[in-house]
């Protein structure tokens, strides 16, 4: 599920990323997308690939990866996010929720580096 307000378009600075054409209130699900889980040995050949930097660590010893379907792998990193995500092992999903409301035109974040949102833990890539 992904909301049709949403739209992927050019990012400064940034590449592609998740915008809304429409207004969307705090505490909104604005996509649910499956994943492809792969087993760690499977991880490990994804990290030697361009895919390393849009794979999502899983499972509760975080050693197989996920990769997401839908827009997931396209929304930008902030520190101060306007979105969280949350994954479902069980279900093999990612949801995505905004913290707060979003105006229309904004480009929605998630902090790749603490799910629930504002954190200052560094990334593992340069940010522009």
């Amino acid at each position: 599920m992904i909301l049709p307000i949403l739209t992927i378009a050019s990012s400064h600075n940034r590449g592609r990323g998740v915008f809304t054409t429409a207004p969307i209130s705090a505490n909104t699900t604005i996509e649910i997308a499956p994943v492809i889980v792969v087993d760690a040995k499977g991880r490990e050949k994804l990290e030697q690939t361009l895919l390393y930097d849009y794979i999502f660590e899983w499972g509760a010893d975080i050693k197989m990866a996920a990769v997401a379907l839908g827009y997931i792998s396209i929304y930008n990193h902030s520190n101060e996010p306007n979105c969280c995500y949350d994954m479902d092992f069980e279900q093999e999903t990612i949801t995505i929720t905004t913290l707060k409301d979003i105006n229309i035109g904004e480009e929605l974040f998630i902090n790749y580096m603490c799910p629930e949102g504002p954190s200052a833990d560094p990334v593992w890539f340069e940010q522009h």
